[in-house]
C-alpha cells in the first residue's frame, strides 16, 4: 500500500477536522419495523434544541446529545431535540427550521460534540447575534470557550469562542438545569460548571460538579433529526451507544514522555520535547475527562433498556463505551440475558494492549454469545501506528510488537468464532491509523510500508482511509507544540481550536 492512498497534507488542510471521529462511528445496518416518528412542531411551553456534528448518510446514535436532550426533557420545562449537522447541510435551510421550531419563542440553542467544525462554531455566533441564547458544551467546553493557553500575550494563537457563544457549560449535563432555571443573569455564580462573560467582557468560571449516575440511567432515541430538503426530519438510528466507563483509565495516571520535534522544522531531528502527559498525547478528551470510573450495573442496565428494539425484538446494535470492556464483559452477557433483554450486536472499542490482557474474558463472552445469538465486532482497536517512534511520540504506551500481538490473537479468534465475531474492514470496523503525522519520515514510512506487507494488514486491519494527525488546543501535543514556538520563535497557524501542524511554520 503506497503512502498515495492515505490522506495527504493538501487534503488535510481542507477535511482535517471530517475524520477525526470516524473510528470511532459506523453504519451497521438498516434496522426494520421501526415505528416512524413524529416531525416536532412549535407548541406552547418552552423549547430547547442541541446541534451536533453528524457525517452525511449515517444513522448512529449521538449518546451524549441525546442523553443531555432526555435530561432536560425530564428535568426542566423544556422540551428538546437533537440535530445532526454535516458538512454538506445547507444553513439555510437549518436556520429556517430552527425559526419554526421556536416559533415565538427566543431560541436556546445547545452546541456540543462539534468535532472542531468551524463552520457550526461561526453558526453559533450568528445565531447568537440575531438574538437566540447560544450554549457550548461537551468534551473541552470549558478550554474552548476560554481560549488556548496565553492567548492574550500570543495573537497567533486560538482567541476562544466567548463570542459565538452566551454559555459554556463543562462537565456533567444535568449543570444546564440550573441554568435553565436562571437564563435571567440571576445567580449565575451558583451554578456549577458554567462559563460566562461579565459585563467587562472577563471570563467568569465556576467549578464544576462531578457525575451523578442517577442522571446517567435514561436516554431517549427518538429525539435526534437531520437536515432534509425542506427542514429538519427524524433520524431512525441504527446503532446505539451504552456508557459503561466515564473517560479512560489511560488517563488516570500522569507519565512522563519525550517528543521528538516535527520534521518540518529542520535541523532539529533528535532534540525533543519532555512533557508530562495523561492519556495519548494527540487525544483532548482524555486531557479533559481524566478517568472518573465506572458505571454500577443497574445503570448500564437502565440504558440497555432505553435502546429501541428491532423488528425481531432484538436491541439494536450497541457500541459499549468502555476502553477496557473485556473483563466485565462475560457478566455483563449473563446478566443482560438474566433480565430477559435481547442483544443483536456489541461493537467494542479498545487498545490492543488490553486486548492481549484480557483476550480470554473475550473467548468467554463468544462462548456465551454464540448461546444466546449475539454478534460481537471488535469495531475500533486503537493501533494508531505501526513505528515505535510514533507510538512513543503518540504516548501509547505500548509497542509495535503488541499490536501485532493484538492482531495474531484476533485473527486466532476469528478462526474459532467465525460467525459470531468481526473484526475486520470488511466486516464494517474501522481502527485507529493515525497518518500522517509531524514525524513521518522516509524511513518511518518504509518500516510502516515494510510491516504493512510482512502481515498482510492491508487485508483486514487498516481502514479505508487513514486519520490525520489533529491537535486540538488543549491536547497534550497543544503543550508541545507551544513550547516548539517558545523556543524557536515561530508559530504554527491555527485553525480555531486546531493548530495546523502540517504547514511550515512561520518566524515571529
Amino acid at each position: 500500500m503506497k503512502n498515495s492512498e492515505y490522506l495527504n497534507l493538501s487534503i488535510i488542510s481542507k477535511f482535517y477536522i471530517l475524520c477525526y471521529f470516524s473510528s470511532r462511528l459506523q453504519l451497521i445496518g438498516d434496522i426494520l419495523g421501526r415505528k416512524h416518528k413524529e416531525m416536532p412542531e412549535s407548541r406552547p411551553g418552552k423549547q430547547m434544541a442541541i446541534i451536533a456534528s453528524y457525517f452525511k448518510d449515517e444513522t448512529y446514535g449521538l449518546l451524549g446529545p441525546q442523553m443531555a436532550a432526555t435530561i432536560i426533557q425530564d428535568h426542566t420545562p423544556y422540551a428538546c431535540i437533537v440535530i445532526a449537522v454535516t458538512r454538506e447541510d445547507d444553513k439555510a435551510i437549518l436556520k429556517k427550521a430552527l425559526a419554526d421550531y421556536f416559533g415565538a419563542q427566543r431560541p436556546i440553542i445547545g452546541f456540543s460534540a462539534l468535532s472542531g467544525r468551524e463552520d457550526l462554531f461561526s453558526l453559533a455566533k450568528e445565531l447568537r447575534d440575531k438574538g437566540a441564547v447560544t450554549i457550548l458544551a461537551g468534551p473541552q467546553a470549558d478550554v474552548d470557550f476560554l481560549g488556548e493557553q496565553g492567548w492574550q500575550n500570543h495573537p497567533h494563537r486560538f482567541k476562544g469562542f466567548s463570542e459565538n457563544f452566551n454559555f459554556g457549560l463543562h462537565g456533567s449535563a444535568e449543570q444546564v438545569i440550573h441554568l435553565l432555571n436562571r437564563l435571567d443573569r440571576n445567580g449565575w455564580t451558583e451554578i456549577p460548571g458554567l462559563l460566562y462573560t461579565d459585563r467587562d467582557g472577563t471570563v467568569i468560571q465556576n467549578p464544576k460538579k462531578d457525575w451523578n449516575e442517577r442522571y446517567l440511567r435514561k436516554v431517549r432515541w427518538d429525539n435526534i433529526y437531520t437536515i432534509g430538503k425542506n427542514g429538519i426530519v427524524p433520524l431512525n438510528i441504527s446503532t446505539g451507544q451504552v456508557l459503561q466507563h466515564i473517560g479512560c483509565p489511560y488517563a488516570a495516571r500522569t507519565s512522563e514522555t519525550e517528543i521528538d520535534y516535527p520534521v518540518s522544522i529542520s535541523g532539529r531531528q533528535g532534540q525533543r520535547i519532555k512533557l508530562f502527559l495523561r492519556g495519548c498525547s494527540f487525544c483532548d478528551v482524555a486531557a479533559d475527562k481524566g478517568f472518573h470510573g465506572k458505571l454500577d450495573l443497574e445503570t448500564v442496565i437502565s440504558q440497555i433498556r432505553c435502546l429501541p428494539e428491532a423488528h425481531d425484538g432484538r436491541k439494536i446494535p450497541l457500541e459499549l463505551i468502555n476502553e477496557n470492556p473485556l473483563p466485565n464483559l462475560p457478566d455483563l452477557l449473563r446478566e443482560v440475558n438474566k433480565r430477559g433483554i435481547r442483544l443483536s450486536q456489541v461493537n467494542l472499542t479498545l487498545r490492543a494492549d488490553w486486548f492481549i490482557l484480557g483476550v480470554q474474558y473475550l473467548g468467554e463472552a463468544l462462548q456465551i454469545a454464540s448461546e444466546l445469538g449475539i454478534y460481537i465486532l471488535l469495531s475500533s482497536i486503537g493501533f494508531e501506528s505501526f513505528d515505535d517512534a510514533i507510538l512513543r511520540n503518540l504516548n501509547k504506551g505500548l509497542s509495535v510488537e503488541e499490536n501485532l500481538h493484538a492482531i495474531r490473537l484476533i485473527r486466532q479468534l476469528k478462526e474459532q468464532f467465525p460467525h459470531q465475531m468481526g473484526y475486520s474492514s470488511k466486516e464494517g470496523s474501522v481502527h485507529g491509523f493515525i497518518h500522517p503525522t509531524a514525524w513521518d519520515t522516509k524511513e518511518i514510512s518504509a518500516r510502516i510500508q515494510k510491516t504493512i506487507y510482512l502481515y498482510g494488514l492491508q487485508n483486514d486491519i487498516l481502514p479505508a482511509h487513514s486519520t490525520p494527525l489533529i491537535i486540538h488546543h488543549a491536547s497534550g501535543l497543544g503543550d508541545w507544540i507551544r513550547e516548539i514556538e517558545l523556543r524557536e520563535g515561530l508559530w504554527f497557524k491555527r485553525y480555531g481550536s486546531i493548530i495546523g501542524w502540517w504547514e511550515a511554520p512561520h518566524h515571529l
